[in-house]
């Protein structure tokens, strides 16, 4: 698209196909063209059109030129966009919606990847395409063996697929059974009728299909009389707690959703868990589902700043502005050499800390930044908050 449409003015905008979307018209007509948008985005060197003039095209309601875009299929739904746009245009939200109004209108072929994700999520209940009965196959090694079930609990303990079915993230499962039961926290987990929160089709732009993944989820939750839902995932805990009660009018009110590091954080300022030293030097990184999108920044720290011996040295960028890893938005699906190249970018930084550990609270946090690490040379470890405060506990035991 030329540069010459950046300069079109106002009066020949047409913010009729946004309205149609249901974008938020008005404030995207608001758009300054400041271009902070496209600065803040990970992804935004892959980019064929930068995002500041995606949203251009929009208000012009140029269709075509949008459906030629790749833009829209690189966005890690990272959130960062959103959270410095000088207007407060949804932008993050936006791109989702046009995802939507692609998969529904066929004005662009969706990516092969997408349709075979969307297709195993819809047919197995999970995003590996694997038997769901097997959710459980992370605790084989336990000792003790596998947790087990109850019909009734007051925690439930929603674990999520990366953690179920990729081994790279099994320790993160392994980790907080053992923490829970060292907490005689009274929980239980759904195992093979706990199917995927449905995050990766609604950022994919199929929500259509993720409702029928919530209904059943909730139905299952509501079984175990849990008042608490606990999860080690960031884009779980995003879903229960944030996309669940807009799309299920039933969504109970006195089911209190957390994240894991919520949940430590109270069980440490209970006094029920006893943590001892672990000698590390160590960063952490913010997840973009439990920091930018759901305000989650303290809780995790405040774990990490009660294991006597850690070291916490913060990155150049953290909070609101920490950079994402590239794991969101199902990039890794069709374009893995951008996630590669955006988790460089975060790995950098941590390096530049001097830590040996770069700690997140988000599997799939940990998998793209373990894999970024190996596949760019950088010698900095990644590892999952509940792993630091495992090895906390078994050594307040010794």
């Amino acid at each position: 698209m030329s540069e010459d449409l950046l300069e079109i003015t106002e009066d020949v905008v047409d913010l009729a196909f946004a309205e149609e979307q249901g974008f938020d018209a008005e404030k995207l007509g608001t758009c300054l063209q400041c271009g902070t948008c496209s600065s803040s985005c990970p992804t935004y060197f892959a980019m064929d059109v930068p995002p500041r003039k995606l949203w251009r095209m929009v208000s012009l309601g140029l269709k075509d030129e949008i459906a030629r875009s790749s833009t829209f299929w690189l966005c890690t739904a990272c959130h960062s966009c959103t959270v410095r746009c000088p207007r407060g245009i949804p932008v993050a939200e936006s791109m989702r919606q046009i995802r939507e109004w692609v998969n529904r209108s066929g004005a662009q072929e969706t990516p092969r990847a997408l349709h075979l994700l969307s297709d195993m999520i819809v047919k197995s209940h999970n995003m590996a395409g694997e038997d769901n009965e097997s959710r459980l196959i992370w605790s084989q090694n336990l000792p003790g063996g596998p947790p087990k079930r109850k019909r009734t609990a007051e925690v439930l303990w929603y674990v999520g697929c990366v953690s179920s079915f990729y081994p790279m993230a099994y320790k993160i499962p392994q980790a907080m059974v053992q923490i829970l039961g060292r907490a005689n926290v009274d929980f239980t987990l759904l195992g093979g009728t706990e199917w995927c929160c449905g995050f990766p089709l609604y950022t994919a732009g199929l929500s259509d299909p993720m409702a029928e993944l919530a209904r059943h989820n909730l139905a299952q939750v509501r079984a175990t009389g849990a008042k608490i839902l606990v999860s080690t995932c960031a884009s779980c805990y995003h879903t229960w707690k944030h996309i669940y009660p807009e799309i299920l009018s039933d969504f109970p009110q006195d089911l209190e959703v957390l994240h894991a590091t919520e949940y430590m954080a109270r069980l440490i300022e209970g006094g029920q868990l006893k943590l001892g030293p672990v000698e590390k030097v160590i960063t952490y990184h913010d997840p973009c589902d439990l920091g930018r999108r759901s305000g989650i920044y303290d809780e995790p720290r405040y774990v990490l700043e009660h294991v006597p011996g850690i070291e916490l040295r913060e990155m150049a960028s953290i909070r609101q502005n920490s950079l994402c890893c590239g794991g969101g938005g199902n990039v890794e699906a069709f374009s893995p050499d951008t996630v590669t190249e955006a988790s460089r970018r975060r790995l950098l930084e941590a390096q530049a800390t001097g830590a040996q550990y770069i700690v997140s609270a988000c599997q799939q946090c940990m998998r793209t930044l373990y894999n970024g690490a190996r596949k760019n040379k950088i010698r900095v470890r990644a590892v999952d908050i509940s792993q630091i405060v495992l090895e906390s506990v078994q050594n307040a035991e010794q």
